[in-house]
């Protein structure tokens, strides 16, 4: 059955030699050649404010890019976010993309804020991180934790879920088989839209 999956490219830098970008186009690749259909939003030329006051975010108009990402968000049923792990979270910069896109109104009322119940119920969400520490460790000294929280606290909270990851440690030394073989697995998760 054919699903609509919105991809997420969180990685800052436009370098086109960066791998998210390329697991972004292979998951992307994957999902077309399925019969998906595919919306594809890249972090890095979007042009949005950080939000540093309550009522910014509760109150003031989002920005154009934003209203755009909403309504990508309102469409699929599948979300994938690709990114790359630093410092042990999620760029600033996506983390503020989150801030600005789950406002109220849109992805909250008043009442699913104070009780943790999000008006985007009905989706899914893939997270495809790589990193530069081994993803065993990621997992098991570090339990994973700031995934957990983007888990938990952002996407659950609005109401997405279940959330699925795919951790890809070593990055900066993966050799070409192997990047092939990470390609050829998120084009496999794209054509089962998973």
């Amino acid at each position: 059955m054919a699903r609509r999956i919105l991809i997420l490219d969180g990685h800052p830098d436009p370098e086109e030699k960066r791998f998210c970008h390329a697991l972004a186009d292979a998951y992307a690749s994957g999902a077309t050649a399925a019969g998906h259909e595919v919306r594809r939003v890249a972090l890095s030329t979007l042009g949005f404010p950080d939000l540093t006051r309550r009522d910014d975010w509760e109150t003031e108009a989002a920005p154009a890019a934003i209203v755009a990402l909403q309504d990508d968000i309102r469409w699929a049923q599948h979300l994938v976010i690709v990114f790359p792990l630093w410092f042990g979270g999620m760029p600033a910069r996506l983390k503020a993309l989150f801030e600005q896109t789950f406002r109220p109104g849109f992805a909250l009322g008043q009442r699913e804020r104070m009780i943790g119940l999000g008006r985007l119920k009905g989706r899914t969400a893939r997270l495809i991180v790589t990193m530069g520490m081994p993803a065993f460790v990621y997992r098991g000294f570090y339990l994973s934790h700031s995934l957990e929280a983007l888990r938990r606290n952002i996407l659950s909270f609005v109401g997405i879920g279940p959330t699925r990851t795919t951790l890809i440690g070593n990055i900066e030394m993966l050799a070409d088989d192997r990047c092939r073989q990470w390609l050829e697995k998120a084009s496999a998760l794209g054509r089962r839209a998973g």
